[in-house]
């Protein structure tokens, strides 16, 4: 009889640990952050990042009032806070918000772009403060380049950045998202009048990365002239098209600015607005996105998170239109929500999201996250279920492998709330403990690309199972930057009958019966070749020497 009792117990053990699905790893990780704001809703991100190139992820999480942290992933589990080791102090005198990571200089190292909104120690009046970049010395520390790179001298009310080669040079450029133009504080209440009267819409920074050295801004130059209470943009190649668009999200798209859609035209320097014909102008309190190909068309979609009901925008390429499908598709709840993350987190062969929710900080009314199951043609959400009903304040949230064993764990940012609240609210780390199927990672290394491959696509196929992956560039969730290593849920599939890269600007490469569960590295086959700005400056002297040319035998002819 004992025996049977034991075994009950051992089957109960098992199956709840199935059901759980995701653990609070916080506490065992060693991580103790929250974001505490300066004033208002604002912040905070978290970026996923290798900076010392031990082949473990680390990550960066910006703090606000608090400081930031760099946590260095101890390889078991744990992580140890090395922000000053790392020489990251010129980051403590600012009001912090979100971050992103790329190798800037192609050295081989990660650096570190962080957006700010003040200096700390202010009183009412907010002057705007400059953001900084971090260049990774490749010892453990980092050092601030931000004024030798040209980017010092812009103040600014900033908020989220998204990384991509937009000119196709393979050195990474920058987009950054601006949130006020002016702001006098005084956000005791947090409501439509009270931010959209608080200051001025802003404009947006796009910076293009002149050979690794500079970062200069080319709005002008690229035609870009539109204007909102923004918390950044998401570069994203949504036509197929091998170069990198621009979704912009603008929060009070109603009362101010929608958000935008920008076509690149390369090889023309010019950005083309194009929400309006592909429907995409929201009128919404767009805080923040996720990117999937979510029915294997091809096509990507795209996950809005909104106040009140977030937005699910479903490419139609026979149209040329994107359909907002959140009711047809179950993810349509009131609540406010920041991050988002699409990933196969149960490794089924199908994607699910994840969603981070808070309140308006000073409000802070509790309201939990969403975890969103894929059930082929419907989402259902079971964050109780899988242990991610979290009541935090929460805002910018990123997936990654902690311990390179195949599951995507999530990092919720939660902020302090200011007022008297009853949940607990603080940064939390949720280990994945239901991944059951197969899997493949597969990490890019980009040569005439930028070094982590930016908008570059992996498309998966076996058996009758494809998958479509673009490789992110960062302010995908909310102010945050998720892994760059692609993940690929298989469910029961055991090998992969092809993997197809297709490189920005449109080489591909194809690889044919790969093994499971493993990380796949794959390098570019095409080289660097650093561009030659003077060639333009030769073809001019060519054809006025031509001219000139034809000019003196012309007026040979007319002597004779």
């Amino acid at each position: 009889m004992r025996r049977y009792f034991y075994f009950f117990i051992f089957y109960f053990l098992i199956i709840n640990s199935w059901c759980q699905g995701f653990v609070d790893h916080t506490k065992n990780a060693g991580i103790n952050h929250f974001f505490e704001v300066y004033e208002g809703m604002f912040g905070g991100g978290v970026a996923v990042l290798d900076f010392n190139n031990d082949g473990f992820e680390d990550l960066y999480l910006t703090g606000g009032m608090q400081d930031d942290q760099l946590l260095e992933n101890q390889k078991d589990g744990t992580f140890k806070n090395v922000f000053r080791e790392a020489n990251l102090e010129a980051a403590l005198e600012f009001v912090t918000q979100g971050v992103a990571t790329a190798d800037f200089n192609r050295d081989g190292w990660l650096d570190l772009f962080i957006t700010t909104i003040t200096t700390k120690g202010q009183k009412k009046s907010i002057p705007r403060a400059r953001n900084i970049l971090f260049l990774n010395q490749g010892d453990g520390t980092f050092k601030d380049q931000s004024l030798a790179f040209g980017i010092e001298g812009a103040e600014s009310f900033s908020t989220g950045i998204s990384i991509g080669d937009f000119n196709l040079d393979g050195y990474p450029d920058v987009y950054v998202g601006n949130y006020f133009t002016d702001y006098d504080g005084g956000l005791k209440e947090i409501s439509d009048a009270t931010i959209v009267n608080a200051g001025k819409t802003a404009k947006g920074y796009l910076y293009e990365n002149k050979k690794g050295k500079k970062l200069v801004e080319v709005s002008k130059k690229y035609e870009l002239n539109h204007r909102g209470f923004s918390f950044g943009g998401i570069f994203t190649d949504f036509d197929n098209d091998h170069d990198l668009d621009l979704i912009i999200n603008n929060d009070f798209g109603y009362k101010a600015k929608p958000n935008y859609l920008l076509e690149n035209l390369y090889p023309k320097k010019k950005f083309k607005y194009v929400e309006k014909t592909y429907k995409m102008d929201l009128r919404i309190n767009a805080m923040g996105g996720a990117t999937a190909d979510i029915n294997a068309d091809g096509f990507l979609d795209y996950f809005i998170t909104n106040i009140r009901f977030n937005r699910f925008m479903i490419q139609n390429p026979e149209e040329n239109i994107f359909i907002d499908k959140a009711e047809t598709l179950g993810t349509q709840f009131f609540t406010i929500s920041w991050g988002a993350n699409f990933n196969d987190f149960d490794h089924d062969g199908d994607i699910d999201l994840f969603v981070s929710n808070g309140d308006l900080n000073p409000n802070c009314v509790p309201m939990y996250n969403f975890y969103f199951e894929n059930e082929r043609s419907f989402y259902k959400e079971n964050s109780s279920k899988y242990g991610l009903k979290d009541y935090g304040v929460g805002r910018g949230s990123a997936v990654f492998d902690l311990e390179n064993d195949g599951d995507m764990d999530i990092l919720v940012i939660s902020q302090k709330p200011i007022r008297p609240y009853g949940p607990p609210s603080i940064t939390r780390l949720y280990k994945n403990v239901m991944a059951t199927g197969n899997y493949l990672k597969v990490k890019l290394k980009g040569n005439a690309s930028t070094p982590s491959a930016f908008g570059s696509r992996i498309k998966l196929f076996s058996d009758s199972l494809f998958i479509n992956h673009e490789i992110d560039g960062g302010n995908t969730s909310h102010l945050s930057h998720n892994s760059r290593i692609g993940h690929f849920g298989l469910g029961y599939r055991n090998t992969i009958d092809s993997l197809q890269v297709e490189w920005p600007g449109g080489k591909k490469q194809v690889l044919y019966n790969i093994p499971v569960n493993q990380t796949l590295q794959i390098e570019e086959e095409e080289t660097f070749k650093e561009s030659n700005d003077k060639s333009y400056l030769w073809i001019f002297i060519i054809i006025i020497f031509l001219g000139f040319f034809l000019l003196l035998n012309y007026k040979k002819q007319l002597r004779n």
